[in-house]
């Protein structure tokens, strides 16, 4: 199975010194946890900044969404180009990004088609709302997210995905392992019949969603859960590194 991913979505959270801040005390702690991808994934402004303090270490720089234009007349937004350099990983896909931004599953695929072009690891997120879960439409859904962001692509050797119930994230109600273990089952049959059952084991699948040091033993053990996707708790250097240590003795 491919290494775990614990990566950090700090979201639109700190200014640049306080990201300075935040990165400097990550370094020491999860710069020693070992037998795990740790990825983090400040707001645009601050790459520059988290990555001079990252080097060095084993932490990895992610960005947390981009455009699929390489350039043009596109006010406030950021190329795969721009990236370049900064980031090895990039989230594609949030449900935040779908909700409040308005992005189709099309948007979404050539996001994932630009990003892989410029080199770069697209962490893609699905997941259902609390109303189509309960109408029994999360397999669906999510098959059908995969099938949309995944159109045209070719090669999924360096893809990540998240599953992300929408329910779960930021509500401290999180899914439990059993539920989770549910739907990546599904994603990775779904990888399985676009690409091949080689291919799909290769992906990382990262769970998403009021994930704590206290919960990630339950994702770590589940066979298909290979990391996480972490968002509060990875404002607080304590707590995110105590997440990627038990995602790692998973």
């Amino acid at each position: 199975m491919p290494t775990p991913i614990v990566a950090g979505n700090w979201k639109m959270n700190t200014t640049l010194a306080e990201a300075v801040a935040l990165a400097s005390e990550m370094c020491g702690a999860l710069d020693a946890v070992g037998g795990v991808e740790k990825v983090v994934c400040p707001p645009f402004i601050s790459l520059k900044a988290v990555k001079d303090v990252v080097d060095g270490t084993s932490i990895r720089m992610g960005a947390q969404n981009m455009h699929y234009e390489e350039k043009g007349a596109y006010t406030g937004e950021v190329s795969p180009g721009m990236l370049t350099g900064l980031c090895e990983y990039v989230i594609l896909g949030h449900s935040e990004r779908r909700q409040y931004f308005w992005e189709t599953d099309e948007v979404i695929n050539r996001k994932v088609r630009a990003a892989l072009a410029a080199g770069l690891k697209p962490i893609l997120c699905v997941g259902e709302g609390l109303e189509e879960r309960e109408a029994g439409w999360a397999k669906s859904v999510v098959t059908a997210q995969l099938h949309g962001a995944l159109n045209f692509v070719t090669s999924i050797d360096t893809l990540a995905v998240a599953y992300e119930p929408i329910w779960a994230i930021g509500t401290g109600v999180a899914a439990t392992g059993e539920a989770a273990e549910e739907i990546m089952g599904i994603i990775r049959s779904t990888l399985a019949e676009l690409y091949s059952e080689a291919a799909a084991r290769e992906v990382p699948l990262l769970y998403g969603g009021s994930v704590t040091p206290d919960n990630v033993a339950e994702y770590a053990s589940q066979p298909n859960v290979n990391g996480a996707l972490v968002g509060g708790a990875s404002l607080d250097a304590a707590r995110f590194s105590d997440i990627a240590r038990g995602m790692a003795a998973g």
